[in-house]
């Protein structure tokens, strides 16, 4: 085996023009994947994290029906006070959850006392809802970092449009469960950037404001905003959460819970999934550069060895063996394109983060990308590269193993 690898070698540096051109092919292959799939991906893990570190969480329970309706906040599907306690035992025993927040969602007017708008109210516990989303502090533009009894945060488009400042008092009317209608003072102590574009109007009470704002005697919790220790076993704490709550039913026996991943609520789910599908045909793309490069070179190498294998196989040489110094041939084309693509693909996506990449996602503006590659995506393009390589190679390598030497040894 050693002296086929040393034949190889040796044929591969005889045609030193087409090695060349061939290997640099498979590099710019290699290289343009991993910067693709570097960047695309870390693009990606900050979109998510934006999303669910600064507004949704990683998953939300919900009671049943609520999600469907979710568009006009429904108060008759939030959950009653002994639900939410069921949910919070349940939570609180889980070792995978490293925080969760309840929140009482519902729609109300805004008013300045000379204009009035509508808007989306979050009653959260502070304390909790920063834990479960940590970014959601980031958000603030201006004001406090706490939020407080009697302090609202309002979107920044709604400041600007109804020219309200720091420090200024407003009103919130909103309709309760009941239809009755009531009314509350607040000052505003913080102006957020949006999270999800220029359209959004979702503003921040103190959970206990909002219970007196709807004249709740306790709590009724709209939906439950969960955070995981460990973000990749999402789909796993989905299915053990639905399982132990599965035996909560209403006076239907149908379930009184649901469970949400963020992809479930988030518009941005298919940009994720947009990023999957360009990745996919981009190393797509890798596979048919490498397989039309060496084949090409093969065949061209059978073409022009046609005497020289015929001698090869007058003197003994079984086909099997022929046949593998054409396959190790491809073999050590792909390792060589694979390496030094490598090493160039590492360099190329130092040197982006080290020029930076900024952006803007929603209403925040200069966002750093930076740009991470995996030890598994450098992997598994090698992988793909070399057996892509080799798979090429299998063509005219059995060809020139079935060559009869006689008819081989004529050939000029």
């Amino acid at each position: 085996m050693i002296s086929l690898f040393k034949i190889a070698i040796r044929n591969l540096i005889r045609y030193k023009r087409r090695t060349l051109l061939t290997a640099s092919l498979i590099t710019i292959g290699v290289v343009f994947v991993l910067v693709f799939v570097s960047v695309t991906g870390s693009f990606k893990a900050m979109i998510i994290g934006q999303v669910t570190d600064s507004m949704l969480g990683h998953l939300q329970m919900h009671r049943k029906g609520y999600v469907a309706s979710i568009d006009s906040l429904p108060l008759n599907l939030n959950m009653k006070p002994q639900a939410y306690s069921k949910i919070a035992a349940v939570l609180g025993a889980r070792p995978d959850v490293a925080a969760f927040s309840p929140r009482v969602k519902f729609g109300g007017m805004f008013s300045n006392f000379v204009e009035t708008t509508n808007i989306r109210l979050n009653g959260i516990n502070p304390e909790q809802e920063f834990q479960t989303v940590p970014l959601l502090i980031s958000r603030i533009a201006a004001g406090k970092k706490t939020l407080s009894r009697g302090e609202i945060w309002i979107p920044i488009l709604l400041a600007k449009g109804l020219k309200v400042k720091l420090g200024d008092a407003v009103v919130i009317v909103a309709t309760n469960v009941d239809g009755s209608v009531n009314g509350k003072q607040f000052i505003v102590s913080g102006i957020l950037e949006s999270a999800t574009g220029p359209g959004g109007r979702d503003g921040y009470i103190h959970i206990d404001d909002s219970t007196e704002v709807l004249r709740m005697p306790e709590a009724e919790v709209s939906e439950v905003a969960i955070r995981l220790k460990d973000f990749s076993r999402l789909a796993a704490a989905i299915k053990q959460l639905e399982t132990e709550v599965s035996g909560e039913v209403n006076k239907e026996g149908m379930p009184l819970f649901e469970v949400h991943s963020w992809e479930q609520l988030s518009p941005f789910f298919s940009i994720a999934q947009m990023i999957d599908v360009m990745t996919f045909f981009i190393k797509i793309m890798l596979i048919a550069i490498v397989l039309i490069s060496i084949m090409n070179v093969m065949i061209m190498a059978v073409y022009e060895r046609i005497r020289e294998i015929g001698t090869i196989a007058a003197i003994g040489t079984l086909p099997g063996k022929i046949r593998s110094m054409f396959i190790i041939e491809g073999f050590c084309l792909g390792v060589i394109g694979a390496i030094i693509g490598n090493l160039i693909g590492v360099a190329v996506v130092i040197i982006i983060n080290l020029v930076g990449i900024h952006f803007n996602f929603g209403q925040q503006k200069g966002l750093l990308l930076q740009a991470v590659l995996q030890p598994s995506d450098v992997l598994t393009v090698s992988v793909i590269v070399i057996i892509v390589a080799v798979a090429a190679s299998l063509q005219p390598a059995i060809k020139a193993s079935k060559m009869e030497p006689i008819e081989a040894l004529r050939h000029v």
